[in-house]
């Protein structure tokens, strides 16, 4: 199809995302290195096997030739509102406990449907979730999914170290209760505005104290019981304790509140709410706010080795564009 490359919004460890136009519209493109794209590609098959509410829309894929290079581009929904990290700072650094309870809800949602489909996500972080124009949190960036079955075979333990799970910091297994873990995490993000584990900087530092320390992140003093008790629910040391997304989805936390997630954005004033701003407002590119994305694959090691190995890896760097101020007009194959 033919399309146009607008205005770069973001980028992460691997790729670059651009807004971009055609037939079909406004839609996000997330494009990098033909030769460097095995993890995008990773990301479209998954991707397009998925249709939820909850989860960022796949729009089509294809290759590109620009500046002599091939480049592969993966279409995707354009999520006007941005990140959940982005939504929690236009609010004052925090998310009141209404809003946190109606978006947990979305992702849980999301989450729920992805391990139905036998997939665990890997990665389940602020930044990894946009907000659409009718307010409803999505679950993006699938370049960490992995098939549920997987979990505990020779495979890449991936995500952001902050947010990992005891067992994936020990490199043991990133089965379905490492997301629920994840969400846990993602809920203090909200309600913090920060790292849950804010005492703890540097990558091998964090990474010994989840798996080692038989510690979990500190749950916020003044959020209601309820959210308290569904936080302890997720952040459960021992992974076969954790609840499950179907169960969470029936915890009093998320029935206590009935708040429209499109109230919460609309009181916002900053938002952009055309295309046209979009050139001052960049939605993405918290992506690696926590760190670096890891990906490690060492099971054979020692568990202090495994966690060396994870705190010292580090992605691929981002493809720079050089030419991001002007539209540029493509037609993939």
């Amino acid at each position: 199809m033919k399309w146009r490359r607008g205005h770069i919004i973001g980028h992460g460890s691997s790729a670059t995302v651009s807004i971009a136009t055609g037939c079909s519209g406004i839609f996000a493109v997330k494009s990098t290195k033909l030769s460097s794209s095995e993890s995008l590609q990773r990301e479209q098959r998954i991707l397009s096997t998925l249709y939820s509410p909850f989860i960022v829309t796949y729009k089509g894929c294809g290759i590109t030739m620009e500046n002599n290079m091939p480049v592969y581009n993966l279409f995707l929904e354009y999520m006007p509102f941005g990140t959940l990290v982005q939504a929690t700072r236009r609010h004052g650094g925090r998310l009141n406990e209404s809003a946190i309870a109606c978006y947990t809800r979305h992702v849980l949602q999301g989450i729920e449907y992805l391990h139905s489909k036998g997939l665990v996500h890997c990665d389940i972080k602020g930044a990894n979730i946009l907000i659409s124009e009718d307010g409803v949190a999505k679950v993006c960036d699938f370049g960490c999914a992995k098939v549920a079955t997987d979990a505990k075979a020779a495979a890449p333990i991936s995500g952001t170290p902050m947010f990992m799970a005891p067992e994936v910091a020990r490199g043991e297994e990133q089965g379905c209760p490492s997301d629920i873990w994840s969400l846990g995490c993602t809920m203090i993000e909200m309600a913090i505005g920060g790292s849950p584990w804010p005492n703890v900087a540097d990558p091998f530092s964090i990474l010994y104290h989840i798996a080692y320390s038989n510690e979990v992140p500190e749950i916020p003093s003044f959020l209601s019981e309820d959210a308290k008790n569904f936080l302890g629910k997720c952040l459960r040391r021992d992974s076969k304790e954790r609840w499950t997304a179907s169960q969470l989805l029936k915890h009093p936390f998320l029935e206590e509140f009935n708040f429209n997630s499109k109230q919460i954005e609309e009181h916002n004033s900053s938002t952009p709410r055309s295309i046209l701003e979009q050139g001052f407002w960049n939605y993405v590119e918290e992506s690696e706010s926590h760190g670096n994305l890891i990906h490690m694959t060492c099971f054979e090691n020692s568990p202090a080795d495994r966690v060396r190995s994870l705190a010292v890896c580090s992605g691929e760097p981002c493809l720079a564009w050089h030419d991001d101020e002007n539209w540029i007009t493509t037609r993939g194959n």
